[in-house]
């Protein structure tokens, strides 16, 4: 029950591909490179996920329901942190809410964007979540500042003001939200040439709950929220996010969207 897709095939090669399709170089089992439960080709229905860096590639198995076939376009150093999260040398999932800043170009030139991964609760559903907020003004390129077009920049590109969070964000086609080893690695967004390009991507994998993973696994989407440098802050505890949230969508400082995870259709 195991599905090459086209683009991995033509990645590894047709006698690859058919040795996995035969079973003779098919997992007896594996962990989902998404959610991180257990599988068996021979009874589930099975992805093959084919992570490229610059210098390495490494096939990984999804849960078809989880991630379709395909081939994921990501640095070197993320690829070493997933093989280290896929043979178990990577950190644990930590409880609560998980956050991490890394380095990344956004529009206005370097800026760091701190991500914070936790569950929004709407219309009596829990939802998948990341926060971003750089932590310092992102100016406009071409421009020196001082001002801040963080959210300005990101509704060009298709991100929706938020004024109630009781509202679940809009889809934004072509961007999508990339997990590997059951660990968040980047945020994609269309690529000027096509295919897609890391919009935030994590020096070290971010760890997410269990419960954002079930979460994501249930919707298969994750909601993105964003908001300028000093409106949400470090928040230990969910309900403290969320009320940090509410604030800054009553201020007019947070615009959202609603993401596939990669891969899969971004209508």
């Amino acid at each position: 029950m195991l599905d090459v897709s086209d683009e991995v095939r033509a990645e590894i090669g047709d006698e690859e591909a058919e040795r996995l399709l035969t079973g003779d170089d098919a997992p007896r089992s594996y962990d989902c490179t998404s959610c991180r439960t257990p599988g068996d080709p021979e009874t589930d229905r099975t992805s093959t996920v084919l992570f490229v860096g610059e210098e390495t590639a490494v096939l990984a198995f999804a849960h078809a329901g989880c991630i379709p076939s395909q081939v994921v376009s990501v640095s070197e150093e993320q690829l070493q942190g997933a093989v280290r999260s896929i043979t178990g040398d990577g950190p644990a999932p930590a409880p609560g809410v998980s956050s991490v800043a890394a380095p990344q170009n956004v529009p206005g030139g370097q800026a760091v964007l701190g991500i914070t991964s936790g569950l929004v609760l709407i219309g009596g559903e829990l939802h998948p979540a990341l926060v971003v907020e750089p932590t310092a003004p992102i100016a406009r390129p071409g421009t020196s500042g001082p001002g801040d077009d963080f959210l300005p920049l990101l509704i060009e590109q298709g991100f929706i003001p938020v004024t109630d969070t009781g509202e679940l964000p809009s889809p934004l086609a072509g961007w999508s939200v990339l997990l590997a080893a059951g660990q968040l690695h980047a945020v994609l967004q269309p690529g000027a040439e096509g295919g897609q390009v890391a919009w935030w991507q994590a020096h070290q994998a971010l760890s997410v709950t269990d419960g954002w993973r079930a979460a994501v696994n249930k919707t298969q989407r994750v909601l993105v929220y964003a908001a300028p440098v000093g409106s949400i802050g470090q928040q230990p505890r969910e309900d403290l996010l969320r009320d940090a949230l509410d604030r800054a969508a009553a201020g007019g400082k947070l615009v959202a969207a609603s993401m596939p995870l990669a891969g899969t259709s971004g209508a």
